[in-house]
């Protein structure tokens, strides 16, 4: 047998870029010479601008892509009342994020940069350093969230009050160019992220796409769709997949070929991307609450894998879909072009619009009487909700349950309030709480039952689908869940009349528990899930079916 000749097949190869981008500065970038080429010299601050301006836009805009999508949905008669209502809230929520002041999710993610820096791109080093700079200056100046834990040891973990580290992955390519991808990924999207390690016996087209389906509809709701889901078949190892997973969530490599080659060159599968966005539409989920829009559009990319080996990636990218370019080059320092006026895409009829019918619940009363008045209703009931809350969740959780454990009594407005599962971004002058919005409601699972046996938690408000113990513990107990559109962050701040801390621990972590009063929390659409009738299955108003894979309340 010949040998074959040597090929060099770039793994990605894309088409031209067509983003459009503005330009941030002339400043700190340079042509020079060195040993007979010209170079292009950019000075740290070059760095540093880029990263701190990236990350503020992404935190209060998205692309005009997704908000395109997003006000489609408006528009299609297929699309249910409860894709329409989250719809609007989606938009509604960007147009206040857009001001620049609330970020567009209180989760404002761990903060990701690929950078690919060009052969005659000359930066004396320390890049890294400057990137991260332009991230600290972000997330300390602007209204967002501390979320990075440092570990101390194995077990103690500190906030590191800074967002720092960022995840900071550079390459160096041809070119006179110095590109980036930056992405602020909140804990819920980066939780979607599977490897599943197959054979190669399932790349089949009677076997794949049912696989895939399967997969995909364990995601459940509580990343807040509609996604943007990205399937990655093979990969010369598990890690190659997951990112390929990444960049693919972003659409950072819809410019692939759509085709393979004998040298391994990766391809999108634009046909199967079609049917599995046909299957997510006949799901049933729906952009949360039932319908059609679970998935706003669907990657497929294929790669070569070893013989051995077959790894399945999925990944999505959420609602708070913050991705957004940007380059250097010798005309000076660009960011990807955001939308920054999504308003225009509400509707005028739509504008002044309000909640639809829903139910209003004074919290300020006792609590036998709010689950006395939350059992007058059917599951798929819209809430106006107007009272005292309390806000708690992981770390708050976990020393309610140490208080238990150890013979302690819990706090009374445990018992008396009902617990939202949020934890707000940093407070802006004049308001009475940062951006704040629900978190996954399934990280506080394990806790129900125990809090509820004591009288406590009876009722809870977050987002996406519960697991059976929650079921079971509501079944047993009598309490509720209620579910809240996640994605939207920016309705609940304005809201506020007054916030207040409760708890005399100061170490608890940031916003862990607080006790808030509202004013009035109308566009909190929630689905009241009472045990009794939490297994049936609806797509009515802002119901929430069962997701029968995990059979929990979604």
């Amino acid at each position: 047998m010949s040998t074959k000749p040597f090929v060099y097949q770039d793994p990605f190869p894309l088409a031209h870029d067509d983003t459009e981008y503005y330009l941030l500065s002339k400043e700190h970038v340079s042509v020079a010479e060195f040993d007979g080429q010209q170079v292009l010299k950019v000075e740290p601050q070059a760095l540093t601008l880029l990263a701190q301006q990236a990350f503020h836009d992404a935190a209060f805009m998205l692309r005009v892509s997704h908000q395109q999508q997003v006000a489609s949905i408006l528009l299609d008669p297929e699309a249910s009342d409860n894709d329409k209502y989250v719809a609007l809230q989606f938009l509604r929520n960007s147009e206040i994020a857009a001001k620049g002041v609330l970020p567009t999710c209180q989760d404002t993610g761990t903060a990701i940069i690929m950078g690919k820096k060009g052969q005659r791109v000359w930066t004396g080093g320390g890049d890294e350093a400057a990137l991260a700079q332009g991230v600290y200056n972000t997330y300390t100046e602007d209204n967002l969230r501390y979320s990075q834990n440092a570990p101390l040891d194995m077990y103690k973990e500190v906030n590191t009050g800074t967002n720092l580290p960022a995840q900071i992955d550079l390459y160096s390519v041809d070119g006179e160019e110095y590109k980036f991808l930056c992405m602020a990924k909140g804990g819920g999207s980066a939780n979607k992220t599977y490897l599943y390690q197959e054979t190669k016996a399932l790349i089949t087209p009677a076997k794949l796409k049912n696989y895939l389906v399967e997969k995909m509809r364990t995601l459940g709701t509580a990343a807040c769709p509609p996604y943007h889901i990205a399937f990655v078949i093979g990969g010369t190892s598990a890690e190659a997949t997951l990112k390929t997973v990444k960049l693919a969530s972003t659409r950072y490599y819809d410019g692939l070929p759509t085709e393979g080659n004998e040298h391994g060159q990766a391809f999108r599968d634009v046909q199967l991307e079609q049917e599995l966005l046909q299957e997510a539409q006949n799901l049933g989920l729906g952009a949360q609450f039932g319908g059609k829009y679970f998935a706003h559009d669907i990657r497929v990319i294929r790669l070569p894998r070893h013989g051995a080996s077959c790894p399945i990636g999925m990944g999505v990218s959420c609602s708070a879909d913050r991705n957004i370019k940007a380059k250097i080059n010798r005309d000076g320092i660009w960011i990807e072009k955001l939308e920054s006026n999504p308003g225009k895409y509400i509707p005028e009829h739509l504008r002044q619009a309000g909640e639809g019918e829903v139910v209003s619940i004074n919290l300020n009363q006792p609590m036998s009487e709010i689950l006395a008045q939350l059992s007058a209703h059917p599951v798929s009931t819209r809430l106006s909700l107007n009272g005292t809350i309390i806000v708690a969740r992981d770390i708050a959780h976990a020393k309610l349950k140490e208080l238990i454990d150890n013979g302690e009594a819990l706090p009374q407005y445990v018992k008396d309030h009902p617990i939202y599962y949020a934890g707000p971004a940093k407070t802006p002058a004049g308001y009475a709480s940062g951006s704040l919005g629900p978190t996954t409601a399934g990280r506080m699972d394990s806790y129900v039952d125990l809090l509820q046996s004591h009288g406590a938690s009876m009722v809870m408000l977050a987002k996406g689908n519960r697991s059976q113990q929650v079921t079971d513990a509501c079944h047993k107990h009598g309490g509720f869940y209620l579910g809240s559109i996640g994605g939207r962050r920016q309705c609940s701040p304005s809201r506020v009349s007054r916030a207040s801390s409760a708890w005399p621990i100061r170490n608890w972590g940031w916003k862990l528990s607080g006790k808030s009063k509202w004013k009035i929390f109308r566009r909190l659409s929630s689905s009241m899930i009472k045990a009794t009738t939490s297994s049936s299955r609806s797509r009515i108003s802002s119901a929430r079916a069962v997701n029968s894979t995990a059979n929990a309340i979604l």
